[in-house]
């Protein structure tokens, strides 16, 4: 195992304490040496694997929660159920590792949308939603990779906006939005398959000019 790895699985194993004290003291040192005296490391040496950077810690908690989907209950079925539900139970999972934490999430959605963190907050959202494509047994290397995961990305990160302000009981509005949000893109993905590739629905032009030129009697 190199140092790399070692610094990386240190800040992943340390992120959900960090995130539960980012709650009050923000995605600042005085959270990353709160959650290193719980963990019972040594504080400065946590402080000097994030170097005070909030996008560190952000993006460290971002990859626990893709490890904890990777090894969520039931991962190795997901592929016998269908599309939207292995997509709905994969961010429905994520979303009560959240859970608890909904101040945390909102001071770190106010960094990820900084104008010096755009880059880095589309590429994290990217990650993960390849990370849940993947899982869902995704295997589309042409255009199709791509866009499944630009869409992936809009759709959690639309309803992690939801979750930050979500008052209701088990995140029920949150859920709902979820729910909306997967039922209109696979509509959409309905209606553009049926217009690429329509498999016969498309009518034969040659059927259509004879019926115009010979019409049934």
């Amino acid at each position: 195992m190199t140092d790399s790895t070692d610094h990386d699985s240190f800040r992943i194993d340390l992120a959900p304490l960090i995130a539960d004290a980012a709650s009050f003291d923000g995605w600042t040192d005085a959270a990353v040496t709160a959650a290193a005296e719980i963990a019972g490391v040594d504080p400065a040496a946590a402080r000097f694997a994030f170097d005070g950077k909030a996008m560190a810690m952000i993006t460290a908690w971002t990859q626990s929660i893709d490890a904890q989907m990777l090894q969520m209950p039931g991962a190795a079925t997901l592929t016998s159920l269908k599309i939207r539900d292995r997509i709905r139970t994969m961010i429905e999972f994520r979303l009560e590792a959240i859970a608890g934490r909904e101040e945390a999430l909102r001071r770190a959605l106010i960094e990820l949308a900084k104008p010096g963190n755009l880059v880095a907050s589309a590429q994290l959202g990217w990650k993960s939603a390849d990370v849940m494509w993947r899982m869902a047994g995704d295997t589309a290397t042409d255009l199709n990779h791509y866009s499944k995961r630009a869409t992936l990305a809009a759709i959690y990160a639309a309803t992690l906006a939801v979750m930050a302000d979500d008052r209701s009981e088990d995140h029920a509005d949150t859920r709902a939005f979820l729910g909306r949000r997967i039922d209109g893109v696979m509509r959409f993905e309905k209606f553009k398959a049926q217009v690429l590739n329509p498999k016969g629905e498309r009518p034969s032009l040659v059927r259509l000019f004879g019926r115009l030129r010979y019409p049934a009697t």
